[in-house]
C-alpha cells in the first residue's frame, strides 16, 4: 500500500513537472515577439531589459519576503547564496543580454531556433566539464541541429541582412550561458527550493541590469512611450515572471535533461507569431530549418 502512495506521488510530481516545463516554454516563446515589437517603438536593449527587470523585480521582492516572514524558510548556506547570486547574474542578465542585443540582427524565428538548442550544448558540456561520453545519438543530434541553424543563417545572410554574423553569435553565446545555467543550477536547487532559488537569482540579475543601465545610460531613458511600456510589462509578467517560476519548479522536478526536451512547442509558437504578428518571412527553408533542429533536439530525449 505505501508503495503504491508512493509510486502515486512519483507520478503526480512528475506530471506536475511536466506541465511546468510545457507553461514555461510556451510563456518564454512569446519573449521574442514582444520584444520585437518594443524595438519597433525605438527602445534600445539596455533600456528594454531595464525596464523588463523593473516590472518582474517586485513580484521575485514579494515572493521572497513571503518566504521569510511566513513560511521561515532555511537561510542557504553562504556558498549556496554565492552560486545562486552568480548563476542567477549569468542565466538571466548575461544570458538575456545577448539574446536581445542578438534579436537587433537576427529574425525572431532564427533567434528561437538557435536559443532551443541549448540542449545539445547540456550535454557538451556534460562531455567537456564531467567528462560524460558522446555517444552516436549525441553527436547525430549535434549534426542535424546545427544544419538546421546553419540552412536558415544562410538564407537569411542572403537576404541581406546586416551583422547576420554578430546576431548569430551572441545569441549562440545566449545559449551557452544559460546551458551553463542549467547544468549547475540542479544540485543547488535541490538543496534550498525552487521559489527562493528563483527570486533570488532574479533579483541578483535585476541588480546586475540596473548597474549596467546606470552605467550607460541616463535615466531619461526611462520615460519611453505607452506601447513599449506595455510590451515591457508582457515581456516582464509573462516572459519573465511566470514561466521563470515554472520552469524552476519543472527542473526541481524533473530535471534538466526532461525540462529542456518538454520545448518542442516553444520553437513552432515563437514562428507562428512571428509571421503573423511582426511579418517575417516563412519559407522551406524556415520549414526545413526547423524540423532539422527539432528532430535534432528531440533524439537527445530518447534513451
Amino acid at each position: 500500500m505505501r508503495e503504491s502512495i508512493s509510486d502515486y506521488s512519483e507520478q503526480h510530481n512528475f506530471r506536475l513537472g511536466l506541465l511546468y516545463a510545457l507553461g514555461g516554454t510556451a510563456l518564454f516563446a512569446l519573449k521574442s515577439i514582444f520584444i520585437k515589437l518594443a524595438y519597433a517603438q525605438g527602445v534600445d536593449t539596455v533600456t528594454l531589459l531595464t525596464l523588463r527587470m523593473l516590472v518582474a523585480a517586485p513580484f521575485y521582492l514579494a515572493v521572497l519576503v513571503w518566504l521569510i516572514y511566513k513560511t521561515q524558510v532555511t537561510s542557504p548556506s553562504q556558498q549556496d547564496l554565492l552560486a545562486i547570486l552568480v548563476l542567477g547574474a549569468l542565466g538571466y542578465y548575461v544570458s538575456s543580454y545577448f539574446d536581445m542585443q542578438g534579436l537587433n540582427y537576427i529574425s525572431a524565428q532564427l533567434e528561437r531556433l538557435m536559443l532551443y538548442s541549448y540542449p545539445i550544448m547540456t550535454a557538451l558540456l556534460g562531455w567537456l566539464l564531467f567528462h560524460e561520453a558522446i555517444t552516436r545519438r549525441l553527436s547525430l543530434a549535434l549534426v542535424l541541429t546545427y544544419s538546421g541553424v546553419l540552412l536558415l543563417y544562410t538564407y537569411e545572410a542572403n537576404l541581406g541582412g546586416k551583422n547576420i554574423s554578430l546576431g548569430v553569435l551572441l545569441v549562440t553565446l545566449s545559449a551557452l550561458m544559460f546551458a551553463v545555467y542549467l547544468v549547475y543550477s540542479k544540485r543547488v536547487l535541490n538543496r534550498v527550493g525552487s521559489l527562493l532559488f528563483t527570486s533570488l537569482a532574479m533579483l541578483s540579475a535585476t541588480v546586475c541590469v540596473l548597474i549596467h543601465f546606470a552605467l550607460t545610460h541616463p535615466l531619461s531613458a526611462l520615460w519611453v512611450n505607452s506601447t513599449a511600456w506595455f510590451y515591457a510589462g508582457l515581456l516582464g509578467v509573462f516572459s519573465t515572471v511566470l514561466p521563470s517560476f515554472m520552469l524552476t519548479e519543472a527542473l526541481a522536478r524533473i530535471g534538466a535533461a526532461r525540462t529542456s526536451m518538454m520545448g518542442t512547442t516553444g520553437p513552432m509558437i515563437t514562428i507562428l507569431l512571428a509571421v503573423v504578428l511582426l511579418g517575417e518571412p516563412f519559407g522551406w527553408a524556415h520549414l526545413a530549418g526547423m524540423l532539422l533542429v527539432l528532430m535534432g533536439v528531440s533524439m537527445l530525449s530518447k534513451r
